[in-house]
């Protein structure tokens, strides 16, 4: 038999507004099993949940799957430090049932609950409210200069919480984005949405973005010291251990401009075959990208300004989950259409590096143009029974 959860109900979230909240236990989602006709093989049905407890906060290393929201928040200025925390507690409550396939607390509509399709919650604090509020601040942690690129607009930039919803389902996702923005608005207000979507090959592999550039290849394994390092804060960050820092950049990306490239024209500028993905020096996606090699004229194979070439030479690394947009054509006719990236790192300097690298001198700066910036701390994740960003308040 399951364990009884104990309920609580809104109140009992919100009345206290310092130290843990016993939530009720959630349950881990494991996908059910099912058998055969003939009773002897176990088949497992596959897997709609994703666990919302653990080391980590989901939606940052898992498989991202084809659809994402990232909300920004502006939290009201007479918001203390004990209301956020009794917030942040009913927010866990409200992703850790959604997550698992159950109704958030006064769910008005709990059939749409039922179906989470690999949906997963991600929170993260602004820098800014960190400050206001006295809250700690991790080394990695800082602000973005201001990059020669960058043509930032208002509407796509900042923010004090950071609420990211991925998922398979639409609906799922509407809803949990429903519950949630419900939760929010006696305390904060929605600065920004911006939506994302991914389309993964049938036959498997890495999905393209809008360019038609195959996008992801290279990421640094979370399992492994060096791409553990690289993705989480340490020790040292205390109660913010096992977090990261996490940069969104909106990108928009010149379709038409892009179109008047031929094949050659559009590898050259990445430094990978658009076709397969692979590197100009390989033949395979995953093949060693080698910045020695020369053409028989003694030119770089992969120019001086590839893309791939200005990434790789910042020396740095940070774990990449890009989204396409596309709001439609303007009045023009041109598409709105572009890149929603997203960047976890132990240190935002490592972000910082490589971007100042592209800023110089890349090829793709004339196709995509950044118009949106914002960065976030994002906690650990919590065990049972506690809440998201939990260690910063005690």
């Amino acid at each position: 038999m399951e364990p009884k959860r104990q309920r609580l109900n809104r109140r009992g979230l919100l009345g206290a507004a310092g130290g843990a909240a016993a939530l009720g236990a959630v349950g881990a989602g494991a996908a059910a099993l099912g058998r055969g006709s003939d009773e002897t093989e176990p088949a497992a049905a596959p897997a709609t949940t994703v666990p919302f407890h653990g080391a980590h906060q989901a939606g940052i290393t898992d498989d991202a799957p084809s659809q994402a929201v990232l909300l920004a928040l502006d939290v009201n200025d007479d918001v203390d430090a004990d209301r956020l925390a009794a917030v942040m507690r009913l927010l866990s409550d409200d992703a850790a049932r959604l997550t698992q396939g159950e109704a958030a607390l006064a769910d008005a509509d709990p059939e749409l609950a039922a179906e989470p399709a690999l949906l997963t919650v991600t929170f993260g604090f602004g820098l800014d409210l960190l400050d206001r509020l006295g809250l700690s601040v991790p080394a990695g942690a800082g602000p973005l200069p201001a990059f020669s690129v960058d043509r930032l607009e208002d509407a796509w930039s900042g923010g004090d919480l950071l609420i990211q919803v991925c998922g398979e389902g639409d609906l799922a996702l509407s809803h949990a984005i429903r519950m949630l923005v419900k939760d929010s608005r006696s305390f904060a207000g929605v600065r920004w949405a911006q939506r994302g979507f991914r389309q993964r090959p049938a036959g498997g592999g890495t999905p393209r973005n809008v360019l038609g550039q195959i996008d992801g290849t290279s990421n640094p394994d979370p399992g492994s010291a060096d791409g553990g390092e690289a993705i989480w804060f340490g020790p040292e960050a205390g109660a913010l251990a096992g977090g990261t820092v996490m940069a969104v950049r909106r990108m928009r990306t010149g379709l038409d401009r892009w179109d008047r490239l031929d094949a050659v024209g559009k590898d050259r500028v990445i430094g990978r075959r658009i076709a397969d993905g692979a590197p100009l020096t390989g033949e395979a996606e995953d093949d060693p990208v080698d910045l020695d090699a020369r053409e028989d004229s003694g030119l770089p194979v992969i120019p001086t300004n590839a893309h791939v070439r200005r990434a790789i030479e910042a020396g740095e690394t940070i774990l990449r989950r890009s989204y396409n947009y596309d709001d439609g054509p303007g009045p023009d006719g041109e598409s709105d259409t572009g890149l929603v990236f997203i960047a976890y790192q132990a240190d935002i300097g490592q972000f910082i590096a490589i971007q100042e690298h592209l800023a110089e001198a890349d090829l793709l700066n004339d196709y995509a143009v950044p118009i949106g910036s914002a960065v976030f701390v994002l906690p650990p994740g919590c065990e049972e029974g506690g809440w998201i960003g939990q260690g910063l308040f005690a």
